[in-house]
């Protein structure tokens, strides 16, 4: 099959450090391609791939201080997309809501995964606007605000099985990964440590955006002993990060769409403590894979009860669940289902 993915900018593909979305895009492009498929990426031209790479731009925008519109270079990807469609027997875009109207107008099938959360009140006119459009969800979840659009299906990410590996024998400590922003709430991370007299390591970045939010909320409960602020981690950093912990902390306070994290933890035999929201109780099965609380003193004692967690079977439910080969196959399958649509489409015309 050829099968095109358009990857977001911000971001190489994979990107160097921190990037959900575009690391998902690298997984699933190199399974697909190990897979036998004819896969292009449409993604920064400092990406690495095993497909045929299109260069959008010369790197990442987060890392280009002389990029000041990242929207133009998007519109830019768009109109070169549109232009080879006729090349694909599937278009697939990571782009959020900036392709429709040019899916809308094409024959070639296309799918959108939509990969942030959607309870935001300007999104309701959009999506009915365009509630024709082919779109997969990556939780159930996510789906709640907008029921009523066109769900193919609910696709969990994955990850290369040798990414990381299996931890039996981790060191004493508690590790948050991601961002610091007030949705991740490290603040609660900090604070579930103290009272569980555990060292606490936090591996997160700071985005412009949230930096005044770091130096007033987060900076001064810097100053404890337990607490270890790393900063922004890479790919080759985070195995031996999560595979360390004890248990990664999760206590989010947003209706977090996956949580690329928590299976990153699982990959390495790390369960995970993580707040009732969004994803969460369909990421992580409670008492099996790490602990779904509801406050902070759930997680203190969720802290506690840690030696009751088979790390081993983290790593198997991982394997089972959410390995790039299932995404690959679960992609494929929908991807069938449009070409299917499409041909039935065409009959029924003829």
């Amino acid at each position: 099959m050829k099968v095109a993915q358009v990857a977001p900018l911000y971001e190489s593909v994979p990107p160097t450090q921190y990037g959900g979305t575009e690391r998902v895009v690298s997984y699933l492009t190199e399974a697909l391609v190990a897979e036998g498929h004819d896969v292009t990426l449409y993604a920064t031209g400092d990406s690495v791939t095993q497909a045929r790479l299109v260069p959008m731009y010369p790197r990442a925008l987060r890392l280009d201080q002389d990029c000041v519109d990242r929207h133009a270079h998007h519109i830019l990807m768009l109109e070169r997309v549109q232009r080879d469609f006729r090349e694909f027997d599937v278009v697939h875009f990571h782009t959020d809501y900036l392709n429709f109207p040019i899916s809308r107008r094409h024959r070639v099938p296309s799918l959108n995964t939509l990969h942030g959360r959607l309870d935001i009140p300007d999104l309701v006119p959009l999506y009915r606007e365009f509630s024709d459009v082919p779109v997969v969800s990556i939780s159930d979840a996510q789906r709640s605000p907008l029921p009523w659009i066109n769900w193919r299906a609910t696709i969990y990410h994955g990850l290369p099985p040798d990414l990381y590996r299996l931890e039996e024998r981790p060191r004493g400590y508690l590790a948050f990964l991601g961002r610091i922003s007030p949705e991740k709430r490290a603040d609660r991370a900090i604070d579930i440590a103290n009272r569980a007299g555990m060292e606490l390591k936090i591996a997160a970045k700071v985005d412009a955006v949230d930096r005044d939010y770091f130096e007033q909320q987060i900076k001064p409960l810097l100053d404890n002993p337990l607490v270890e602020f790393i900063g922004e981690i890479g790919e080759m950093e985070k195995g031996g990060f999560l595979g360390n912990a004890r248990a990664l902390l999760f206590p989010i306070d947003w209706p977090e769409p996956f949580g690329l994290a928590m299976i990153e933890a699982l990959a390495c035999g790390t369960p995970v403590i993580a707040y009732r929201k969004g994803s969460v109780p369909e990421i992580i099965e409670d008492g099996v894979t790490g602990f779904v609380v509801n406050d902070e003193q759930e997680a203190v004692e969720a802290v506690a009860r840690l030696h009751t967690i088979r790390r081993r079977r983290c790593r198997e439910e991982f394997e089972r669940r959410f390995s790039s080969h299932r995404m690959a196959a679960d992609y494929l399958e929908v991807y069938e289902q449009l070409l299917c649509r499409q041909e039935l489409s065409g009959r029924s015309v003829a």
